[in-house]
């Protein structure tokens, strides 16, 4: 395995070395792709954030990696040729994007292999957002993209795994299935009644395939095909439209007091 940097803005993991393959996943600047093998300019190998495996064009990956300093902590910004707000941008990047800074020329850090990107959009790598649902909310009206992890386009699995980065969450998985697992056996499992009474901001909503955000005891935030659009509606809505097409909830589970998200308003 040879550990490998993207250095596109965004790039696509996908399903086979195809363009025309599905996406099931996408990179973003700076995370670490280690590659298993290569094939036709495609490389194969798994996501270092969450050990998501695919194939990634080899042109959007560079050796050796460097060391991050930043994130990006805007939903997006540029990244310009000069430190100067009027010059050439070369790339716009969202938000989690990795950075390793250079030098800062008045209010924009070097970002290697980049650009330019104004200071007040990075944040130092391990500074944490103190609500992940308030990173979520940012959101809204995006336009739902399966495989999505970008500002201009995610999924539901994608919204809540990027909301819960920006927040200071490792580990947490890519895909829905996962992502109930993990929060099963380290949050807490709340109980589903009939009225879906007693929710709260931060609560995370599992249907099968499909995650949701509660912002408050009534309100969920999610990305979704029916949309196509990421939307805050009623949980009673959402619920009965979503288990009239394939399930019902399969889990509520709550972050632990300790996060300080529980009740946030």
């Amino acid at each position: 395995m040879t550990d490998y940097q993207v250095t596109a803005s965004v790039t696509a993991l996908r399903a086979s070395p195809s363009e025309n393959a599905p996406m099931d996943s996408q990179l973003l600047h700076g995370e670490v792709f280690s590659v298993e093998k290569e094939e036709n300019g495609w490389a194969y190998g798994t996501a270092r954030r969450d050990d998501y495996s695919g194939w990634v064009s080899l042109s959007a990956l560079e050796e050796p990696v460097l060391i991050s300093t930043h994130r990006v902590s805007a939903l997006r910004t540029y990244a310009f040729s000069e430190p100067d707000l009027k010059s050439r941008p070369r790339a716009i990047v969202s938000l989690n994007a990795k950075v390793a800074s250079a030098q800062r020329k008045g209010k924009f850090i070097d970002c290697q292999r980049l650009g330019w990107i104004f200071e007040t959009h990075l944040a130092v790598l391990g500074a944490a957002e103190s609500d992940y649902v308030a990173v979520a909310e940012r959101f809204l009206y995006t336009p739902y993209l399966w495989g999505g992890r970008e500002s201009i386009g995610l999924d539901c699995s994608g919204l809540v795994q990027t909301a819960l980065e920006a927040a200071g969450v490792r580990g947490f998985p890519r895909d829905t299935k996962e992502q109930e697992a993990w929060a099963k056996t380290r949050w807490n499992t709340l109980d589903i009644s009939d009225d879906l009474a007693g929710l709260q901001r931060g609560d995370l909503i599992f249907w099968p395939g499909h995650v949701g955000i509660m912002t408050d005891s009534r309100s969920l935030l999610h990305a979704n095909a029916h949309h196509m659009a990421t939307v805050v509606e009623p949980l009673a809505t959402a619920a009965k439209r979503i288990a009239h097409k394939s399930s019902p909830i399969s889990a509520i589970c709550r972050p632990p007091v300790e996060t300080g998200w529980t009740g946030m308003m």
